[in-house]
């Protein structure tokens, strides 16, 4: 009989646990889709560029967008960032000949996939060149402290089992999800008449596993080089690449129409 009445009394025990640690993943569940229900866009760059004033009539900018992301689209992209130079009242303009323009400005896209926070700071620190362990580790944990308190194998096992399958359906429902948009900027200007450039190239690369080489070139050149790197980022609960494009790609495109 005392067996049975302490039996009873631990499966008690596991019941009472188990609610209170479904109903906080529960709660953890409901409060990321509550704090995360708005869409989040933020947009920052490594590095700050100042184009020197010039003339009305110079104010031109010639403009090539590349990327080898098969989910960016550059066309798509080139309208925002033409939409950003139209609306722009210092009076710039996108024009079609780099000879002819003032500044010409390359964009490269690095990446447009899912990330953290921790990868966009990284992206942004490194400038011009990139849960579900802890619900189961919780798990986990929680079963061995089950077993260390003198309960049954099984009911530990089964504890564990149960905390990591409400977990899994907790995390299934909710996503805290953030896209990362990683874009290289590279403006070159005109130097004004009579000025001259010097460009010094550095150029490492390796040879063999015996070792490397480096090259240095220099060069004379008319036009001066400003480099930079933007990150956007944007973060909803469940987000969909498909919803949060558009914002991404107004905020990036506002970023290089700034810079002018």
């Amino acid at each position: 009989m005392f067996d049975t009445r302490r039996s009873a009394i631990m499966g008690i025990k596991w019941i009472t646990a188990l609610t209170l640690i479904t109903t906080l993943f529960g709660c953890a569940a409901s409060y990321t889709a509550l704090n995360k229900q708005d869409l989040k866009v933020d947009t920052r760059t490594s590095t700050a560029i100042f184009v020197d004033p010039v003339p009305r009539e110079k104010r031109t900018i010639y403009l090539d967008i590349r990327s080898g992301i098969a989910e960016f689209d550059r066309r798509e992209f080139k309208q925002f960032v033409k939409q950003q130079f139209e609306t722009n009242d210092n009076g710039y303009r996108l024009v079609d000949d780099p000879d002819q323009a003032q500044f010409q400005m390359l964009a490269y896209v690095l990446n447009l996939e899912h990330a953290n926070p921790n990868a966009a700071e990284a992206a942004l620190g490194h400038g011009f060149a990139g849960a579900g362990g802890m619900a189961a580790a919780t798990g986990v944990g929680t079963a061995m402290a089950v077993g260390a308190s003198g309960g049954s194998g099984d009911a530990a096992l089964g504890a564990g089992l149960a905390v990591g399958a409400a977990s899994f359906i907790a995390d299934a429902m909710v996503k805290d999800v953030t896209f990362m948009l990683v874009v290289d900027i590279q403006i070159k200007e005109r130097a004004a008449e009579g000025v001259i450039v010097r460009k010094d190239t550095r150029v490492d690369s390796k040879v063999s596993d015996a070792g490397g080489a480096t090259q240095t070139v220099s060069e004379a050149t008319d036009r001066k080089e400003y480099r930079t790197r933007i990150v956007t980022t944007a973060n909803q609960v469940n987000l969909k690449l498909e919803e949060c494009r558009e914002p991404m790609f107004t905020k990036t495109a506002y970023a290089m129409a700034g810079f002018f």
